[in-house]
């Protein structure tokens, strides 16, 4: 199983991006979905994640309300819909996959590569 993030790029302060990750090798409605991030600097934390039936999400409280995450199972493709961004968000985002129903643990069974996410002020 392999995740390909895609989407990171470079905005102002307030600005849009949308991340996508494709799973490639498995059919993603085995698999809850998520995104971390990592800072300059800081730890990996936790950003949001789907349950593997796609009715159920979470956020982190950091970015409850600007972003979304949903999936495609069509498309076995997840997605991170960010708006309001602010410089706290750069950092590069990896996509996850884990063999849960309800959403990713600390330790998902699979990582992406990430992608690059710059704001600036």
């Amino acid at each position: 199983v392999q995740l390909q993030a895609s989407g990171g790029g470079s905005v102002q302060a307030g600005g849009s991006l949308r991340l996508s990750c494709v799973v490639v090798g498995r059919t993603i409605s085995s698999y809850a979905l998520g995104w971390y991030r990592q800072g300059p600097g800081k730890e990996r934390e936790f950003v949001a994640t789907v349950s593997r039936n796609g009715l159920s999400t979470y956020y982190a409280d950091s970015v409850r309300d600007r972003f979304t995450i949903s999936r495609d199972n069509a498309k076995n493709t997840v997605y991170l819909q960010m708006n309001s961004l602010i410089p706290e968000d750069t950092a590069v985002y990896f996509c996850a996959a884990d063999n849960s129903i309800s959403g990713v643990s600390r330790r998902p069974d699979y990582w992406g590569q990430g992608t690059q996410v710059t704001v600036s002020s």
